[in-house]
């Protein structure tokens, strides 16, 4: 059954229809709100830490937004609306992607938070609807919507948890007190114990001859990007022109 209580947080108006000017904005607890979760965590950020943070009453926050988890759909939409989609799409597919992804990554590694929230339910917010109709409108000449979410969703789940390992490290890193060359040199006595026993000639290969692990962690992405663009490449139909057609007819 249906929550009868329920609403949208983007269906309640902002201000009553009546009744004095209301003193504070969701914009600006939702501001408070991304100030206090960025520098401690999306935990820190409660309705009583917001109202410190803008001079207000806690309990008065409920006036503006119904809960937590009304707060964190808009300090998430807010992050989506990070995230340059202009002019898209462009006519360059490939291009547009890219910097999509781009986007996408650089708002999680801003705000690494981003990683403990689960939204099993998309509130379509006016960020990420926009986002939909952006990104989703550079593949959708070429596929059907089926295929158009699909292939999206293979990019941004790449995206997503290349992040969301590369929050991770940052965050381990940061709890060790090391530098990143130190906390990952104390993985190299094992390394070298392994490779010194001969008895695993695939990890030999991966550490002694895989360019991957070597490269910095902006080309990593970039390399994993890239092969995730050639496969929704694959999916889409072939050009057509003389060219197409002299590859699957062969020279005449």
């Amino acid at each position: 059954m249906a929550d009868a209580e329920y609403v949208n947080i983007w269906m309640r108006p902002e201000r009553p229809a009546r009744g004095p000017k209301p003193a504070y904005s969701r914009t600006q607890i939702t501001e408070a709100a991304l100030r206090i979760a960025d520098a401690e965590g999306l935990e820190a950020a409660t309705m009583r830490r917001i109202a410190a943070e803008i001079g207000a009453g806690a309990m008065s926050l409920y006036r503006y937004i119904p809960g937590r988890d009304d707060l964190i759909e808009l300090m998430a939409d807010r992050l989506m609306g990070e995230i340059d989609v202009a002019g898209l799409p462009s006519g360059d597919w490939r291009a547009d992607l890219r910097r999509y992804a781009d986007g996408l990554r650089g708002m999680w590694l801003r705000h690494p938070w981003i990683a403990t929230v689960n939204r099993s339910i998309h509130s379509y917010g006016p960020n990420q609807v926009r986002l939909i109709e952006r990104v989703m409108g550079v593949l959708d000449p070429l596929v059907s919507i089926d295929e158009n979410l699909d292939l999206l969703a293979m990019l941004t789940g790449y995206v997503e948890s290349t992040a969301r390992e590369e929050v991770g490290l940052v965050q381990e890193v940061r709890r060790s007190g090391l530098s990143e060359a130190e906390w990952l040199a104390r993985g190299y006595p094992r390394i070298r114990q392994l490779l010194d026993s001969g008895d695993y000639p695939i990890f030999s290969k991966m550490v002694n001859q895989a360019r991957g692990p070597h490269l910095s962690r902006d080309e990593q992405f970039r390399y994993g990007l890239e092969r995730v663009l050639d496969r929704i490449a694959a999916g889409l139909p072939a050009p057509a022109g003389p060219l197409a057609d002299d590859r699957e007819h062969g020279p005449r």
